[in-house]
């Protein structure tokens, strides 16, 4: 800094900078020692009365499950099945009464497969309502 009133290194307004660090390096694992670990664990256990034992044994367990349960997240999807609808094919140039006949064999199939699915149905509702009576008579 040439002329005038310019600061220096000596009468800087900020803070001189350290030369060592404030807190010395941390190592946590320089005292870890597996011995004195397992040592203070049998110590800690030794302590314990069995119903304490049996209960941390049991939390374990069901904490073990539920970790295992989410980390093996075995969801299997379920394979793709084309659902094919056929058209059937009508030539152009059919009269009236081709269609009525037709009409009339497609009403006949359609009463039988109606019919089917109601039976379906009456035996299903027939089913349900046995299992209604049973958990009625135990009174659920």
């Amino acid at each position: 800094m040439g002329e005038g009133k310019g600061l220096t290194e000596t009468n800087s307004p900020l803070a001189p900078q350290a030369h060592t660090p404030y807190l010395p390096p941390m190592s946590f694992f320089g005292r870890f020692s597996p011995v004195r670990a397992i040592r203070d664990l049998r110590f800690f256990l030794s302590q314990r009365q069995p119903y304490e034992l049996v209960f941390l044994m049991i939390a374990v367990g069901i904490t073990g499950f539920f970790i295992y349960a989410f980390a093996r997240d075995d969801y299997v999807p379920v394979p793709y099945k084309p659902n094919i609808i056929y058209v059937e094919q009508w030539p152009a140039d059919r009269t009236d009464v081709q269609i009525r006949a037709q009409q009339k064999i497609d009403y006949v199939k359609k009463k039988e497969r109606l019919a089917e699915e109601k039976a379906a149905q009456d035996q299903r509702r027939a089913e349900f309502k046995k299992v209604d009576d049973a958990l009625t008579k135990w009174g659920f």
